[in-house]
Order: structure tokens, then C-alpha cells, then sequence
């Protein structure tokens, strides 16, 4: 599979450009997962089952030849990445691509950032320390990672690497974005919380694109008061933290 280009302009606040050298993602989610959804609506992909057999942009390391020149003195952080994983749990072939993007953005002096549910190598101790590493953990619970990340790395190993790259001396952070609310799983923030207090940054989020969710009766009530014990917990703890937009909202008649 080709494309005609990669890196793009983004939104988002893990970076302000992206790039997606892969089309799918095994790891499969179902909170639901938004890039599937996109995927689906606009052709790209006919099912769940084609989604989660992931496909390398083949021409990736040229298209990087072609546009880190043009990007290169635009972008302050490239984000890897918005509608895929790039260290997909069990595909080292991705993985491996990966580093060689991050280490060919690097040499340009471009800065990045990764958010993955895999596993991320300590090999990415070796690149520019001013990059950014992070994971998304929304639950410490396996069967919950088994029935909503079927094809994600285990949560406790994705943790334990997180936690390798900081020993390193580098910039690491969590995502616990989709939190899904109690009638989805019953669990305490606070684990979650603790269990990942030795990162640089936390950015929460809630859960979106799942009518579960509004059956929950006091859904803005909760995201607002962990919303609140994730400010808390980081002001404490002397971490960065950033609430999703959508989050924190008027409470009342939903």
C-alpha cells in the first residue's frame, strides 16, 4: 500500500503535526475506536476483522525524504500517531519502521512525541532526549483490557517499559483516555494514579461514542470529579496534566 503523503497538520495536543505509516491497528479496541469509525465511513476498510490486520505504508521512508524538508522548521512536536499505533503489540516489523521514522525525524532536528498500547522499546533512550514517550492505560484490570484492547500489550508490561525509559532520564507521560464510567467497569482512579506517579505528564479523557455511556445517570457528575482527583493527584505530585476538551461539564438534566 502507497500513499501520496504523510506528514499532515493536526489538532490534537500531542503534537501539531502527525503522520500514520500504517493503515489499521491489531490491538482492535472497542470502546469504540474512532479511527476504525473514520476508517469504515470513508472506505478505507470493510470490517472489523480487515481493521485489525495492519498494513505498512510501503513507500513511508520516501515520503519522509520528500517532506521533512518542506516540514521540518514548521513543526515543534510530530506525533506518532493519531489513527494507528506505532509499536503495535507482536508486529516488530512496525515497531522497527517506527524507530527508524522517529530516529530520521530526529536527525532533522524535529522533536516527537509517541502515544502507544504496546510496548515501547528502551532502544528509545538512545534518540533525541527532548522526545516525548508515552502509553494509554484506562484501567489496570486484564479482562478488561482483554474484552475492550483484545490485541494491546498486557497493561502491567506497557507500564513497566514506560517506567524503563524514565530510569533512562527521559520524558515519559499517560493517557487514560477513553475512562469509562462505572457501569462499564467498577475500579478506582486513585490505582491508576499511583501506579503511574512517576511520569512527567497525565492527560485524561473521557469516554465518547458509546451509548453505555449516557445510560450511566451521573456520567458529567463523575468525569467531573475525576477530572478533579487527576488535577489533585498531579498538583501534588508536581506532574503536568492536561484535561480533554468535553470532559468537565455543567452538570444536570442529560
Amino acid at each position: 500500500m502507497n500513499r501520496k503523503t504523510l506528514i499532515y497538520k493536526t489538532g490534537v495536543e500531542y503534537g501539531d503535526y502527525t503522520l500514520n505509516h500504517i493503515q489499521g491497528c491489531s490491538h482492535g479496541c472497542k470502546y469504540p475506536c474512532y479511527a476504525y469509525m473514520m476508517a469504515k465511513r470513508f472506505g478505507k476498510v470493510k470490517s472489523y476483522e480487515e481493521w485489525t490486520q495492519p498494513c505498512i505504508i510501503d513507500n513511508t521512508l520516501q515520503l519522509l525524504e520528500k517532506e521533512i524538508p518542506k516540514f521540518k522548521d514548521k513543526i515543534d512536536i510530530l506525533h506518532l500517531c493519531f489513527t494507528t499505533d506505532p509499536f503495535m503489540y507482536k508486529y516488530p516489523e512496525i515497531s522497527e519502521l517506527s524507530m527508524r521514522i522517529l530516529k530520521k525525524a530526529n536527525d532533522n532536528g524535529i522533536k516527537c512525541s509517541v502515544l502507544t498500547k504496546g510496548i515501547l522499546p528502551i532502544e528509545l533512550a538512545e534518540l533525541l532526549t527532548k522526545n516525548e514517550y508515552g502509553i494509554t492505560v484506562v484501567s489496570l484490570n486484564e479482562n478488561f483490557k482483554k474484552k475492550y484492547e483484545p490485541g494491546a500489550a498486557p497493561i502491567k508490561e506497557r507500564i513497566q517499559a514506560l517506567k524503563k525509559l524514565h530510569d533512562k532520564g527521559c520524558y515519559t507521560w499517560v493517557s487514560i483516555e477513553p475512562y469509562p464510567t462505572p457501569n462499564i467497569i467498577e475500579q478506582n482512579l486513585e490505582n491508576i494514579l499511583n501506579e503511574i506517579s512517576f511520569v512527567d505528564k497525565i492527560i485524561f479523557g473521557r469516554l465518547h461514542y458509546n451509548k453505555i455511556v449516557s445510560e450511566y445517570k451521573d456520567y458529567k457528575k463523575f468525569y467531573n470529579l475525576c477530572a478533579k482527583k487527576v488535577i489533585e493527584f498531579c498538583k501534588k505530585q508536581k506532574i503536568e496534566y492536561y484535561i480533554k476538551e468535553g470532559t468537565v461539564t455543567k452538570e444536570g438534566p442529560t
